[in-house]
């Protein structure tokens, strides 16, 4: 009797231990930092200073966006205030340790972020409203995008995540957002904001609770289920909060904190930074036909670059045709000037004007009668590399070794190469003879491709399958180790040669009587610019070489011309490059 109590005794020990060795524990640490959105704020910080650094008054901008904000408010205020916004909201804002402390961090160390992040919402927040009553979702869901991407439209993670609302390239897909050669949709204000309340209002149609929705719309419902399983089945923010990744576990808070912020800020003496447009000085409109920018740049005088600041959609310098149409957002002076030239708009965009982004000609409207390939002869001298050449002559390396029979870059001093340089032509379009001197500028640009990772590969496979190092593909995409997971999306860059005609036409119309007979002008010399001052360009985190001579509609060789000793594969933060 004696032994069966003992044992008795022995087994419920036992139990009581392994019930309690099985108790869910935290998978991950708490933390009140994170990288991803140190990250953002770093960014926000970098770009805005290189937005107003040659504006007059930018030394007071930067004054007033660093002055002192008021933070002697004490814990029981501040939970008050949020009390006091719970009841003007769906949102349960809880005021706990954690989120005071969330809220105080924006005060201390985030102030110009913030104020920053209030100046961009003039041009975001009436349009997100306008989408959130569309869908009945709480309106404090616009403070959602400010930990989101600091309301920058081209703001990228590490991830991959685009836009305002920061979708994954899948994500974005299911919700009916298109990405191609031209635009991607997850940069689109309008269609972004769009995806991002029905996905929302999905999540919250899940769970019920507005902090898990939050949290699933940043770590995924996958995770937010495990954590809900870890937390032994409560559904509640706060209790499945230490089994959640990192990131998500400040995501409520921060949302919490940027939200008080924005409603209190008078309150702390946060004040916007300044703002050139507000969302009701724009409009759209919505073009019939495929137009480059620079033939709106001409016609109304508005800017390329400031086109480009308002239709981020857009990846490159040229609006295709699409069904439904492609539209275009801008102040309402240069809409308004846009709409009653469209007419003109449309007679400028010639055949040559519809030359795409990789700038070759369309078969279909535009056909050479007469061409010939002109070559000049270079000897290398000392100093010179291949790479120098190609940029010299506004000719790609691939090409120059192409005709030159060369297996590498390397090259001796004294070596004769042959540089293809010029093309002589007619082309002929609908009663038109068009003669034309054209350079043939041959250059390499860099393009992203995404790989789906597929069962029984790894780093090894794929960096063969593509041509590049495991170590390129790791450095893309952020990752720590080659660890990758099945159906994982990589991004890799690879090198293609695209081509483009520089030319100087002089036209003969062929339609009229006699015209064969009319004496051909001359063709006209380019014009020699004046001397202007250099300007440049300072590298920012995540920028490529070929990104940034797009930003300021260079090819990547023209950008190499101009900064003949800096190695395009090996920019660095900070880095200035000469633009002009």
């Amino acid at each position: 009797m004696r032994l069966l109590l003992l044992t008795l005794l022995f087994i419920a020990a036992a139990g009581n231990g392994l019930a309690q060795h099985r108790q869910p524990k935290p998978v991950v640490k708490d933390s009140l930092s994170s990288d991803v959105f140190i990250d953002l704020v770093e960014k926000t910080l970098f770009d805005y200073y290189g937005e107003i650094a040659n504006l007059p008054n930018s030394e007071t901008i930067f004054n007033d966006l660093e002055k002192e904000t008021r933070d002697d408010i004490s814990d029981q205020e501040i939970c008050e205030r949020i009390k006091a916004m719970n009841e003007l909201s769906e949102f349960k804002f809880d005021c706990n340790a954690i989120t005071v402390e969330a809220i105080k961090t924006f005060i201390r160390t985030r102030k110009s972020f913030v104020r920053i992040c209030m100046g961009r919402s003039s041009l975001y927040f009436d349009m997100y409203e306008e989408y959130l009553h569309k869908y009945e979702l709480p309106k404090n869901l616009k403070y959602l995008s400010v930990i989101e991407s600091a309301l920058s439209p081209q703001i990228k993670s590490r991830a991959g995540a685009l836009g305002l609302w920061q979708f994954m390239y899948g994500t974005g897909k299911l919700y009916g957002l298109k990405d191609n050669s031209y635009f991607d949709e997850r940069m689109d204000p309008r269609k972004a904001t769009d995806a991002a309340c029905r996905y929302l209002k999905k999540l919250h149609d899940i769970y019920n609770d507005w902090n898990l929705a939050l949290a699933a719309y940043n770590a995924g419902p996958g995770n937010i289920n495990r954590a809900i399983r870890r937390a032994g089945g409560k559904v509640s923010y706060w209790a499945v909060r230490p089994f959640l990744p990192k990131e998500t576990q400040q995501y409520v808070p921060r949302f919490i904190a940027a939200t008080y912020l924005f409603v209190y800020a008078k309150q702390h003496g946060v004040t916007a930074a300044p703002s050139a447009y507000r969302y009701y000085q724009l409009d759209t409109m919505c073009l019939k036909k495929g137009v480059r920018m620079n033939t709106i740049s001409d016609l109304i005088g508005w800017g390329a670059d400031s086109i480009r600041y308002f239709n981020p959609v857009y990846k490159g310098t040229y609006i295709p045709k699409t069904e439904p149409n492609q539209c275009i957002t801008g102040p309402l002076t240069y809409i308004g000037r846009l709409v009653s030239l469209e007419d003109s708009l449309y007679k400028m965009t010639n055949d040559i004007d519809k030359i795409e982004d990789n700038n070759t000609l369309d078969p279909d409207n535009i056909y050479p009668l007469n061409t010939t390939e002109v070559y000049e002869l270079h000897t290398v001298k000392s100093g010179e590399t291949l790479t120098n050449i190609a940029a010299k002559y506004n000719v790609s390396l691939t090409l120059i070794k192409q005709e030159n029979n060369l297996t590498t870059n390397t090259v001796k001093v004294g070596q004769e190469l042959k540089i293809p340089r010029k093309v002589i032509s007619s082309v002929q379009t609908t009663g038109i003879e068009i003669q034309t001197f054209v350079d043939t500028v041959y250059f390499d640009t860099l393009v992203e491709r995404i790989h789906v990772v597929q069962r029984n590969e790894n780093m090894d496979v794929i960096s063969k399958i593509h041509g590049v190092s495991k170590d390129s593909i790791i450095k893309w995409n952020g990752l720590k180790d080659e660890w990758i997971n099945i159906g994982q999306k990589l991004s890799v860059f690879k090198i293609e040669q695209i081509y483009r005609l520089e030319q100087n036409t002089a036209p003969v119309n062929t339609s009229v009587p006699n015209a064969a007979q009319q004496p051909k002008p001359a063709i006209p010399k380019p014009a020699v610019p004046a001397a202007s001052k250099p300007q440049y360009h300072v590298v920012r985190s995540g920028e490529l070489f070929n990104r940034i001579a797009g930003k300021y509609n260079l090819t990547q060789a023209q950008l190499q011309k101009l900064n003949p000793n800096v190695n395009p594969n090996r920019i660095a933060v900070g880095q200035k490059l000469r633009v002009k």
